[in-house]
């Protein structure tokens, strides 16, 4: 309910084709962050770990590739875990980690304020990484104080809201339609 703050990260809404499939990819063993259901990740450019995902920073210069999944892997003790979070500095093996990673998706997230229908086509970051060790779910939101509305870039563009009688524009918290700008895979392009 928009009246109520209770964000859940960017959650696959739509893709062209119908269909959302996420691709699998690898985390670095022990890789020290918490990766919630949800949480905005990258690709490790550089240094130790390239090439695996990890979690992407608000406002992160290195853009990100799309969002977490759930991972599978298998523990210290040989038994094969399914998750739908990577928690803090685990040490595994087989580390089988799902990512959505198509710059086309429609992502669903709550905005921490109120957004109107003037603010479509405006870029936003996202909130710091957070989630709930309990559900594995990530409680990021989309931060409308970072918007960037002409000559810059921000991590995502606002496209609509999700079709709903308790979601409109003006609501305290609106659960809002995005997609990637700053995408790895892609050329960033400019507010407009």
């Amino acid at each position: 309910m928009p009246s109520t703050a209770s964000p859940y990260g960017l959650i696959p809404a739509n893709h062209p084709s119908g269909v959302v499939r996420p691709f699998a990819m690898t985390i670095l063993t022990g890789y020290a962050s918490t990766i919630y259901q949800n949480s905005p990740v990258k690709i490790v450019p550089s240094s130790t770990g390239e090439g695996t995902i990890a979690l992407a920073s608000a406002g992160d210069a290195d853009g990100f590739i799309g969002t977490f999944q759930g991972v599978e892997f298998t523990d210290s003790d040989g038994r094969r875990r399914v998750s739908n979070k990577w928690t803090a500095s685990t040490a595994a093996t087989d580390i089988v980690a799902y990512v959505t990673i198509d710059q086309s998706i429609t992502y669903e997230i709550q905005s921490n304020a109120a957004l109107a229908v003037a603010d479509i086509g405006k870029q936003y970051d996202f909130t710091a990484p957070a989630g709930n060790t309990t559900t594995g779910l990530s409680s990021q939101a989309l931060d409308v104080a970072s918007v960037v509305t002409s000559g810059g870039t921000a991590q995502l563009r606002l496209i609509g809201i999700v079709p709903g009688p308790d979601n409109n524009w003006g609501d305290t918290y609106v659960n809002a339609l995005v997609q990637i700008v700053e995408h790895q895979n892609t050329a960033v392009k400019n507010a407009y």
